[in-house]
């Protein structure tokens, strides 16, 4: 009989599960909506995933030894609690996941935030595989990010380790929805680029991307910014710019800071910097010294649920062991 690991991914829009090998295949996977049961019923979505494929599985001969799940917010390292800035599936909130779904499934279940599982399957499996030290920046509707060093997961003492995207990368720049000033997510995570072409959409001199928008502000969205940017507007250049700065300006604290041996850019507005590498690593090394820069290996790699479904397998690994 195979043994494999169970991943899964929570999103505010799609939860995505997979059945993952210890070497990093996903021999199964599945997907849906985390509000498909309705409101406040993401729990129920998760179940559901892992339900099925935990039958998938059985009836291929293939036995689950364990269950990652990443969430979109802060889990307390010691209790396993979620915090309360899980605002895009805040019905979790306060929940203890792990042992809510050990109870129903009867296996071992690990539950951290989905950048760190990230950033251990980036470490386990992927682009910073075996790295002394790993930072992964996730570059999605926010701005996550996640520390490994020395093999171990950078948590901190209330699980807030290595939140990098709500850094101030401009100390009197716009006010965040975390409740802090100038963060690099407002200025490079898919949300406060949307919300910066909005804002000026809605002027004259932003005529040009309203109008790419069908004439309305409000379906404007971050690839359609890098999109018209990239054909010349003005005001959407501006705004790429600003946040290939903001960027550059964070590889450039971590490199510093840590001089770690990789840092990876990946979630879905990472597809958009990627045809944009040579503007961030310059504004990178406005900021970074030469030689820590020169000895770091930065990779821009489009997000997919694979990468977080694995993701969030190698974080069972990991704890496994840990546990040893």
């Amino acid at each position: 009989m195979t043994s494999a690991v169970l991943g899964v991914d929570v999103g505010g829009t799609t939860t995505a599960a997979g059945v993952v090998t210890p070497a990093g295949e996903v021999l199964l996977e599945a997907q849906a909506p985390t509000h498909r049961e309705g409101r406040g019923q993401a729990l129920e979505t998760i179940a559901g995933l892992i339900e099925s494929l935990c039958a998938s599985a059985a009836s291929r001969g293939i036995a689950i030894e364990g269950i990652g799940v990443g969430v979109p917010g802060i889990v307390d390292p010691e209790s396993g609690r979620i915090g309360d800035e899980i605002h895009h599936v805040p019905e979790l909130a306060g929940q203890t996941l792990g042992v809510l779904l050990a109870a129903r499934f009867a296996l071992p279940v690990f539950v951290d935030n989905d950048v760190n599982a990230l950033a251990l399957g980036e470490w386990t499996f992927g682009a910073g595989r075996g790295a002394h030290a790993l930072v992964v920046l996730a570059a999605g509707t926010g701005f996550g990010a996640g520390v490994v060093i020395d093999g171990r997961i950078v948590r901190g003492v209330a699980g807030f380790g290595g939140e990098f995207g709500h850094t101030p990368v401009k100390f009197d720049g716009r006010p965040c929805w975390c409740g802090g000033r100038g963060c690099l997510a407002v200025y490079a995570g898919g949300r406060g680029i949307t919300e910066a072409a909005r804002e000026r959409a809605a002027v004259q001199s932003g005529a040009g991307l309203a109008a790419a928008a069908g004439g309305d502000p409000a379906a404007i969205t971050a690839p359609l910014v890098f999109r018209r940017a990239a054909e010349g507007d003005p005001v959407a250049a501006a705004i790429v710019n600003e946040a290939c700065q903001a960027l550059g300006a964070m590889i450039g604290v971590i490199v510093n800071g840590l001089n770690p041996e990789v840092i990876v850019v990946t979630g879905g507005v990472a597809t958009s910097f990627a045809a944009l590498e040579t503007k961030v690593l310059a504004a990178a090394a406005e900021y970074a010294f030469k030689r820590a820069l020169a000895a770091t290996r930065v990779r821009i790699v489009p997000g997919d649920k694979r990468l977080t479904m694995r993701g969030a397998a190698a974080l069972v690994l990991y704890e496994r062991g840990r546990a040893r």
